[in-house]
């Protein structure tokens, strides 16, 4: 919008300072306070002309800018944009912050100037008035624009959920409440619609004000006549003008401002990166003059700056990365900065790669073929994914091009992540697009004028045959070497002398023109992934031959993933301690037996080791790094580890006959082990190390601890020989790089083609090679077994392709494994507990291999035949219809013939019109081989309906995600994908292809970090020290993110449930509609997480009694997880319990046993028969069959439920008694029933009829039950049990005072200041 805020890279820190001109000015406001906090804000007043002056509350470190911001989004003032603002008459600049004005304070008066136009300024002006104007039209979020995404969230509130969340309607609401659902939407329902994905919003009728304008414009381009009319209107602003021209314009512009007013801020603040959404509605195409002044006003293709003034990625990258970052609020400064111009960057990236594709930028290299050339543009530098000059013809040729670039961004995620000061990498965005892949990259000053020999100082051009090193470089890589466990190793170059090396020999290093340190070329800064490279006379772990592995992959470049990595290490540092503890206990079993003398010196060993927090410190180093890493890098090993058998039997020798004597200070191992747990858990797993507590109790496990922290810490001397030689054998056998601690790093380079090692480095390199080896094997034997685990006690709940692939990521596990992870639940002892599990994972197979198969047809399709191409293919993938024939644009044979003429054409060029002659079952045989070749999985199926068949999968599900996995939208309607007469796809219904699109995430450390330590209070039961820290860290979020962030989601889901708990309803109902809204925005309406931020919205509806909201709440999200992924899914059961719940409330008893009996079905499903969770679903469906009086159902479901209580938990339990009473109570209604029915029979109509209760269930008890099935542990149902609540609270914060909590805090306040930034 304000032009010169992002553009002028003199005030670079400042202009990135103002959150850049998008982001909500209110919540810019607040987001500003947490900075520094005792800078408190102040109010002063505002007069614009024309309008009463109105108060203003602002902070100090706010520009002038950031108020400019706020008029132009207010009601009043938003049509204004050329206006200066003037304090006792004098300007104020727009880049200053408030506090350095002098004379402005608290009640100071702004007058707004309106100020003449700039050519510039006119179009600013009329742009904004465009954007006002379409503020509720959402065809920029169906095309992918602007930042712009879809919400429907307020379609099923109607507003409902008003600022105080309270406005009920008058009266008992239970009578007019509609509760039946569509048919649809019933279990057991086969008919899966697509149509009520987007629900119309009634105020995206209100464009007409929009054709005015445009007609306005046009109707005077035609035939303009430059002389003032008569009588002559004058006017500062173009909204005032039209208004006074017309009275139609001004009251449908009134209004139309209304409702953008109303509208939460949060469906229309831009998001951070864009969102594409597959579907799409028909929608008129109306001529938008402005933008399509945009595209001819502008040099660069479309470019929106100013022509000629592009900006320089590279310096803005680098600058932001090198601003200071000592305490808080430089940090905060800093990160915004960085994520702010990565987001930027990105949408840049993005949209030069679409117009390299399209055809609309000038190749650098034009006399190449296509598929060699290369382009600039925007000051981006753009590849595509192909072997050119074959520089991969080693690796596995195209299929190594492809994989290079992601391999290379996961590089650049890591180093960025680990923010080594000096070092620099390159702004690095990955594009899929039309099948091809297109690397966009900043460039390095000077790179383009030099040849890349003369340029590179460290590394390797041609793969290891050539290598020089350099000492700068060395020492920067040092850095990143413990945390990104990469060894510094030595290897040869082509004059056989030995060459050191901290990074792979492919990493090069090159100093810029502007003295910076890059490196590039990252794509092998993880080891090797031997189970798919077959190396020769090489031989790995039996565990994985079983599985068939090594096995042949496209390309040698298949690399372990960081989160395996750090798994790895954390299992090896478990297995390093239990070695040691081992020893030490048969070593002081032995002393026992000498004599009582030894047993002084241990002692004195042990009290030179640190004080706790040295220890803590000193332990995570040795772990895990601390530095804030990738997002996924969670994950923490769980007890199935000590099953693995490769692991020198040292677990099977664990039960050594345990000590009494043995003095271990426990207090001190337990104190220290804390903290570095919520460091090892960087990432946001919830739960505790379970494997670690599990450890705790092995004896002398403390006593290993000391003794390897101690030898860290000194050089060994004051050590006797014999614990040093404990801590040798352990660190031998965990293959640790150092002999005297725990050290494991991988080398980086081993089995790469053409690099060789020096003589003397043999034993290191074999032991390189059995890191890897097993490493390979710990994927298999043990984070494969672990993940499928964790699907069967359903700590983790994939509901479709994409949260299914993050799960597998979490645990390290790549999706080529997907085959293999597939045939281990297969063989599962419980696969029918699995069965979802199975299922998303077949779909996510058969639609991964379609994909591939896509890539290489989209190729050869001329731009004219695109959509006739995609219809044709989504037909041979998912209609019944048995032979789909293309419709070849009529024109098309004509261009051929032109078409060999020229040599620019598309990128891979081919025949344009092979992809014609496609045909399903050729498909599904390309599918079946795929799977065969690239997952190594036998696909049992020859077409669609058989894979329907078989699998029970369902064809709207396959539709989304081969649509979401290659950037189709398609047209939203009823598509009927059975009938065998005719397609089910013509060429209309495909409306765009969008890129897909990979980048860095930028993260907010201090947030992330006050984040974990909130959640870790709420577990410890501080909910109020806990809520207090998530607000802080929502605030923090805030600060570098913006308003719209997928984390600053979970931050208010958190927030929302702790309200809900600490019984503030509409405090709740107001943050989990932030969530819910943001949900939908940054990850897509129909995203897993949006079901499950549905669902919790529907419960605080119900507990602010907004029944028929809540009930429309959960009749969405079981839409939307019908269409994600369908009936079947344990998830379904909880959504199910939550329907019938709120139906038996409002007394809709047939409905809502529908509902209540799937979700015991599938909850006996999925949690076996004997399962608590299906206890509590035979309680429910006997509470509303005792409402209905139909007591020997309800009898029956009740026992099922007690025998399950008092099998599981036993008689004594209060579940069971429960249970119990529950069963008397009914026994005595069934017989109260049943006499009045005798009194009716004996004595016919004159029968004295006692008479009988009928329940209808009371509100705090459906509440109570939904609470209970949400996991909500504490009701507050009564004002008293608030006051209890908050008494107990009280009592527990004053036992703390007094001793841990100064700790903690002390703690806190150091953690600010030196918080492990870049270690």
């Amino acid at each position: 919008m304000n032009g010169d805020a992002g553009h002028d890279q003199a005030e670079e820190a400042d202009s990135k300072q103002d959150g850049s001109a998008d982001a909500d000015p209110a919540e810019d406001a607040n987001e500003q306070e947490v900075i520094v906090i005792q800078d408190t804000g102040f109010t002063v007043k505002v007069q614009a002309p024309g309008t009463e002056p109105f108060d203003l509350q602002v902070s100090p470190q706010e520009m002038v800018q950031e108020i400019h911001q706020v008029l132009m989004d207010r009601e009043d003032t938003c049509h204004r944009t050329c206006f200066s603002l003037q304090l006792d008459g004098n300007v104020l600049d727009n880049f200053a912050e408030l506090k350095s004005i002098e004379g402005l304070q608290e009640g100071s008066l702004l007058k707004v100037v309106e100020e003449p136009y700039t050519v510039r300024e006119a179009r600013i002006h009329v742009r904004h008035i465009r954007d006002l104007l379409k503020s509720l039209d959402p065809s920029d979020a169906y095309n992918g624009v602007d930042c712009n995404s879809l919400s429907f969230l307020s379609v099923f509130t109607d507003g409902d959920l008003g600022d105080t969340g309270k406005r009920k309607k008058k009266g008992n609401e239970l009578e007019q409440i509609d509760c039946t659902p569509p048919e649809h939407i019933l279990p057991g329902s086969k008919e899966r619609p697509l149509v009520p994905l987007q629900p119309q919003n009634k105020d995206w009728k209100a464009g007409d004000d929009r054709f005015f304008l445009d007609f306005f414009m046009t109707s005077t381009t035609y035939n303009f006549n430059p002389k003032p009319a008569n009588p002559s209107f004058l006017s500062h602003s173009l909204v005032e003008l039209l208004s006074q021209i017309s009275a139609a314009f001004k009251k449908n512009f009134t209004a139309l401002q209304k409702k953008r007013v109303q509208r939460h801020p949060f469906e229309r603040i831009a998001t951070p990166f864009q969102v594409y959404s597959w579907t799409a509605p028909q929608i008129d195409h109306a001529m938008d003059c402005v933008r399509a002044e945009d595209a001819y006003t502008s040099r660069l293709g479309y470019e929106e700056h100013i022509p000629g003034q592009t900006r320089d990625w590279n310096e803005e990258l680098q600058t932001t990365r090198e601003l200071s970052r000592k305490n808080l609020p430089e940090r905060l400064l800093r990160e915004r900065a960085i994520f702010k111009v990565h987001s930027d960057f990105a949408a840049a990236a993005t949209r030069g790669a679409m117009a390299v594709i399209d055809g609309n930028v000038m190749a650098i290299n034009p006399g190449e073929e296509t598929r060699m050339q290369m382009f600039i543009w925007n000051n981006i530098f753009f590849s595509l994914g192909f072997d050119v000059r074959d520089h991969y013809r080693e690796l596995g040729g195209d299929a190594a091009a492809h994989a290079a670039p992601t391999n290379d961004l996961n590089g650049v995620r890591a180093y960025s992540a680990v923010d080594v000061e000096g070092l620099y990498t390159l702004g690095t965005v990955v594009v899929d697009y039309r099948g091809y892949r297109v690397t966009a990259q900043s460039i390095i000053p000077g790179i383009l004028e030099r040849e890349q020999e003369q340029s590179v100082i460290y590394g390797s051009i041609d793969f290891g045959k050539t290598v020089v090193s350099h000492p700068k470089y060395l020492e920067l890589l040092e850095k990143t070497s413990r945390p990104l466990k990469v060894q510094r190793h030595a290897v040869l170059n082509e004059k056989d002398n030995a060459v050191e090396l901290c990074s792979s020999v492919e990493c090069k290093g090159i100093i810029g023109n502007d003295g910076r340190h890059y490196i590039l070329d990252l794509l092998r800064t993880f080891p090797p992934d031997l189970n798919f490279l077959p190396v020769e006379g090489e031989e790995i772990a039996p565990e994985s031959q079983k599985l068939g592995y090594p096995r042949q992959h496209r390309h040698r470049l298949a690399c372990l993933r960081q989160e395996l990595i750090e798994a790895f290490v954390e299992h090896r540092y478990l297995l390093f301690m239990k070695m040691a503890a081992l020893q030490l206990m048969q070593q002081k079993a032995n002393k026992d037996k000498n004599a009582a003398l030894h047993d002084t010196s241990t002692a004195d060993a042990e009290s030179e080791s640190k004080p706790p927090a040295l220890e803590a410190s000193e332990k995570v180093s040795d772990g895990t790094p601390t530095s804030p890493t990738s997002s996924e890098s969670t994950l923490t090993p769980d007890d199935t580890e000590t099953t693995t058998a490769s692991e020198n039997s040292a677990p099977e020798k664990q039960e050594a006959p345990a000590d009494p004597k043995s003095e271990v200070p426990t207090a001190n191992t337990n104190g220290t082990h804390e903290p570095s747990a919520a460091e090892k858990q960087n990432g946001g797993c919830d739960s505790p190390l379970e494997g670690k507590e599990a450890d705790e109790n092995i004896p002398g496990l403390a006593q290993a601890k000391e003794l390897a922290e101690s030898l860290a810490a000194e050089d060994g001397s004051g050590i006797d020989p014999k614990s040093r030689e404990v801590v040798l054998n352990a660190c031998k056998a965990v293959g640790s790089i150092s002999n005297t601690s725990f050290d494991i790093r991988f080398n980086p380079d081993i089995f790469s083609p053409g690099v060789r090692f020096p003589d003397d480095s043999t034993d290191d390199i074999q032991k390189q090679k059995q890191l890897l080896k097993d490493a390979a094997v710990f994927l298999v034997s043990c984070q494969i077994p672990s993940f499928v685990k964790d699907c069967l006690d359903h700590s983790s709940l994939p509901m479709d392709g994409a949260t299914m692939t993050e799960a597998l990521h979490q645990r390290g596990i790549n999706v080529r494994y997907l085959g293999t992870v597939l045939e281990f639940v297969d063989n599962m002892p419980a696969k029918a507990q699995l069965e979802h599990i199975y299922r998303i994972g077949i779909s996510e197979l058969i639609t991964r291999c379609a994909k591939h198969i896509f890539k290489t047809y989209l190729q050869g399709v001329e731009l004219s035949a695109l959509s006739a191409a995609v219809s044709h293919f989504l037909n041979c993938l998912l209609s019944s219809f048995p032979d789909a024939v293309a419709h070849l644009p009529a024109d098309e044979l004509v261009s051929r013939r032109k078409n060999r003429k020229r040599r620019n054409r598309v990128p891979g060029g081919g025949d344009n019109t092979a992809w014609a002659s496609l045909t399903p079952s050729e498909l599904w045989k390309n599918i079946t081989s795929e799977a065969q070749s690239y997952y190594h999985f036998n696909l049992q199926c020859e077409s669609v309906d058989q894979a329907v068949e078989k699998y029970g999968l369902q064809k709207i599900t396959l539709l989304r995600e081969i649509s979401i996995k290659t950037g189709i939208q398609i047209l939203i309607k009823e598509y009927n994908f059975d009938s065998r007469h005719k397609p089910a796809f013509t060429e209309e219904d495909i409306l765009n292809i969008f890129p897909v699109v990979k980048h860095v995430n930028p993260k907010a450390s201090d947030a992330f970090h006050f984040f974990q330590s909130g959640q870790a209070k709420v577990q410890q039961g501080f909910l109020k020290e806990g809520c207090e820290l998530i607000n802080e860290a929502l605030n923090l979020f805030n600060n570098v993110y913006g308003a719209m962030h997928v984390e600053i989601c979970a931050c208010l889901r958190l927030l929302a449930r702790l309200n809900y708990i600490m019984g503030d309803h509409p405090e709740a109902l107001s943050n989990q509609q932030k969530a819910v809204l943001m949900s939908e925005r940054v990850l897509g309406i129909e995203h897993p997480n949006t079901i499950q931020e549905y669902m919790h919205l529907a419960l605080y509806c119900f507990a602010n009694g907004q029944l028929s909201t809540a009930l429309k709440l959960l009749y969405r999200a079981r839409y939307l997880m019908l269409v994600v992924g369908g009936e079947d899914h344990p998830e379904m059961a909880l959504l199910d319990s939550n329907i019938g719940l709120v139906l038996h409330g409002v007394m809709e008893y047939d409905l809502s046993l529908r509902f209540l009996e799937n979700a015991l079905a599938i909850n006996s499903k999925y949690h076996g028969p004997r399962s608590l969770k299906v206890a509590l679903s035979h309680h429910l469906v006997a509470r509303v069959y005792e409402s209905k009086a139909e007591f020997r159902s309800a009898l029956q479901h009740e026992k099922e439920g007690y025998t399950i209580y008092k099998n599981q938990v036993g008689e004594a339990h209060e579940k069971t008694k429960e249970s119990s009473e529950y069963l008397k109570y009914l026994t005595q209604q069934a017989v109260a029933l049943q006499r009045t029915m005798n009194e009716i029979y004996k004595n016919g109509s004159n029968a004295s009829i006692m008479p009988l209760k009928f329940t209808a269930p009371s509100m705090a008890s459906v509440l109570e039950q939904l609470n209970i099935i949400n996991g909500i542990i504490f009701i507050p149902l009564s004002q008293k049990d608030l006051e209890n609540l908050k008494a107990e609270v009280q009592r527990r914060q004053l036992m703390q005072d007094s001793g841990k909590i100064e700790e903690q805090q002390g703690g806190q306040l150091e953690l600010d200041d030196k918080l492990p930034v870049d270690d």
